[in-house]
């Protein structure tokens, strides 16, 4: 008799990135929560077998679906929204304040579950002074689990894109071993992107010369999935164009896989490739990108590119200067095709194509993140304003829905050493019980980095 699945529980899910990362590692998602009910719309359509509970876990209702969907799980993971830690002064305690009553929840769901293990995910800014002691002291739970907070960058991990998220493991203190440290590729430290004059930009490396050179190799080998760039990420899907409706494409009308990373992403798509539409763009936007070069930004425009309005028709809110305001300023970047995305936001235009003057899909924001294309984004069809639903239309609640994310390659990489302290629990419990195992079911073969 081998050993059973490893089952995950979701809270806070969002549209799935850290259940994604789990599963690819071997663990089963038995259920998940969340209050947005286009975030629950694709949840539900890529993992069909776990109960979602779509509402407010703090409505009483709520938290008790919770928890009978929860009996039994071995991880728990989850990353609540915790809006004052900023805000803490003297001795007060976040878990106390009411703007971070999400976060009471997923501690409170902790000790009523008791999982044998769990991930919080959440900002790296919590970790200042002050508060990263405190929410390490909130999840022990007076000494019931042991915690190890770990500040990750999603590109050490094999994530075509920096993204920095604090994450807390926890292992039940009766499994008798400490909880997992994480260490990636250490590539955001050794390569970044400078800006040497206006309109030149050049990958430079850092620390480290020599481990800084093997990164770079690795990071313009496209067969190398180990540090990957923007271009080795969408390059295949250049041919989209501005504007384009079509939700989805056939695979063979998109170019041939160019790089390991794509291969990877294109792993169990099944003939089709989704959320490949374009958002349109002006006239003036895209004389403006043909005047920034690929990893620039509007201060590579020339003084005539930054009048406000270019060929005379007035579009967006006009400036009493007649000039780019500032909010106009993050707008205007150019991805780089030799280097991974900065922090995608949850705005399609905080990214342009680093070749075309356009805007990307959510597919493509989807790749920057680690998304496969199985993966598909949807939302809720019913229309108007619904509880929990965050205004602005289908479009850019895919687009929010993919910025909000956890990149599964990350949550994989997390996944992977949680997967092996629990299997090894449960094995032993087997191995008490009388009961035969099949040996420890090992995790996805994907490659993302070097953990220790």
């Amino acid at each position: 008799m081998s050993v059973r699945q490893t089952r995950v529980l979701d809270l806070f899910a969002g549209a799935g990135g850290l259940s994604q990362g789990f599963q690819q590692a071997g663990f089963e998602i038995v259920g998940a929560s969340d209050i947005d009910p286009d975030a629950c719309a694709t949840f539900a359509l890529n993992f069909p077998n776990a109960k979602f509970i779509c509402g407010d876990v703090r409505l009483p209702d709520v938290h008790e679906r919770i928890i009978e969907a929860g009996r039994g799980v071995d991880v728990l993971v989850g990353g609540p929204p915790c809006q004052a830690f900023s805000q803490v002064r003297n001795h007060s305690r976040i878990i106390d304040d009411p703007r971070n009553s999400l976060y009471r929840e997923f501690v409170k769901t902790v000790g009523q579950i008791k999982p044998l293990a769990f991930v919080m995910e959440n900002v790296p800014g919590m970790a200042q002074m002050g508060v990263l002691e405190q929410v390490k002291e909130d999840l022990e739970l007076d000494g019931a689990y042991s915690v190890q907070p770990n500040l990750l960058d999603a590109a050490d991990f094999g994530v075509p894109q920096t993204r920095k998220r604090l994450v807390f493991v926890g292992l039940r203190s009766d499994l008798g071993k400490p909880p997992p440290l994480f260490k990636g590729t250490e590539a955001t430290l050794h390569l970044a992107l400078v800006r040497q004059e206006k309109g030149k930009y050049a990958i430079e490396t850092r620390r480290d010369k020599a481990r800084a050179e093997t990164l770079l190799k690795s990071l313009e080998d496209p067969d190398n999935s180990t540090v990957v760039s923007a271009g080795q990420a969408i390059s295949d899907l250049r041919n989209l164009k501005a504007g384009r409706r079509e939700e989805s494409m056939p695979l063979s009308e998109a170019r041939e896989a160019e790089s390991a990373y794509q291969r990877l992403m294109r792993k169990h798509s099944e003939g089709s490739i989704w959320n490949v539409s374009v958002p349109r763009i002006n006239s003036d936007t895209v004389t403006r990108l043909k005047g920034i070069p690929a990893g620039g930004n509007h201060r590579d425009l020339t003084e005539a590119l930054t009048a406000r309005y270019i060929s005379g028709e007035r579009w967006g809110p006009s400036t009493d200067s007649g000039r780019l305001g500032r909010a106009h300023f993050s707008a205007y970047r150019r991805l780089h095709s030799g280097i991974w995305a900065w922090t995608l936001n949850t705005k399609a235009d905080s990214a342009y194509h680093y070749g075309m003057p356009r805007a990307l899909s959510v597919r493509e924001f989807a790749r920057l993140q680690s998304f496969p294309d199985h993966f598909v984004f949807s939302t809720d069809p019913r229309r108007g304003n619904l509880p929990g639903r965050i205004d602005g239309g289908q479009a850019h609640s895919r687009y929010r829905q993919v910025g909000n994310a956890v990149p599964p390659l990350l949550a994989e990489a997390i996944a992977r050493q949680v997967h092996e302290l629990v299997r090894c629990h449960l094995e032993q419990d087997e191995q008490k019980l009388g009961r035969p195992t099949s040996g420890r079911r090992t995790a996805s073969p994907i490659e993302v980095g070097v953990i220790h």
